[in-house]
């Protein structure tokens, strides 16, 4: 056989590589996707699409296998490739990412702990909208976007405007309870798929207050109080 022929062939079965197994099997195939080309866990990945550090907490595996399956049929403008995976890959997938629930931080500490940050709670509750994953839901600096089914309007809240009506005190305690159940636009459909989850289960007091600060400062105060 001819060199050049030789090298082809034997790159061809380079390339034919067992599908991933075991415990490991879904991080494989998170890289193999191509996923760290635009979402960040931890320290790793591109911040070109929402974080998914936190992925795991604020989502169903329900929803994650639903949106992963088919990206355009949940948000039709969205610029998530339907990657087309098989069942097996698609399964692995979602039990890695139902994980996800803030431990891939580095040892460091998470990214808005830095000292700069610390002493600016407005700049600091950015961070924490973005990193855990609040703008995945919510939208860029709050504006919204996002699609929910049946709820009132199709779409998540946005919070660009919750200094209309709430105190820092009301925003703390509603981010830190959650909206463990959205109001559903018909009471015959199904509940909606996507919730806010309590996070006073995984931010503290400080952060809290971070994302508060945050927030109210994205409008100035008004009289009209927003379905958030």
């Amino acid at each position: 056989m001819k060199p050049f022929l030789l090298i082809l062939v034997l790159i061809a079965a380079g390339c034919k590589q067992a599908p991933p197994t075991g415990p490991g099997a879904g991080k494989a195939y998170f890289a193999m996707a191509g996923c760290v080309n635009c979402h960040k866990v931890g320290d790793e990945g591109s911040a070109v699409g929402p974080d998914l550090t936190f992925v795991g907490f604020r989502h169903s595996p329900e929803w994650l296998e639903l949106f992963i399956k088919d990206p355009q049929a949940w948000k039709k403008d969205t610029l998530m490739p339907n990657k087309r995976m098989t069942e097996e890959a698609l399964k692995a997938l979602v039990a890695y990412l139902k994980e996800l629930k803030g431990q891939d931080w580095p040892k460091g500490g998470r990214p808005w702990d830095a000292p700069s940050l610390i002493k600016d709670p407005v700049a600091r509750g950015r961070v924490i909208f973005n990193r855990a994953g609040c703008a995945g839901c919510h939208g860029a600096d709050g504006l919204g976007g996002y699609p929910n089914n049946n709820v009132k309007g199709g779409l998540i809240p946005p919070v660009n405007k919750a200094a209309d009506g709430f105190t820092k005190a009301e925003l703390i305690a509603k981010i830190k309870k959650g909206v463990p159940r959205s109001q559903k636009a018909d009471e015959k459909g199904p509940a909606p798929m996507i919730r806010m989850p309590a996070w006073g289960e995984t931010l503290d007091d400080a952060e809290l207050d971070a994302v508060a600060s945050y927030l109210l400062s994205l409008r100035p105060a008004g009289a009209e109080k927003p379905e958030f």
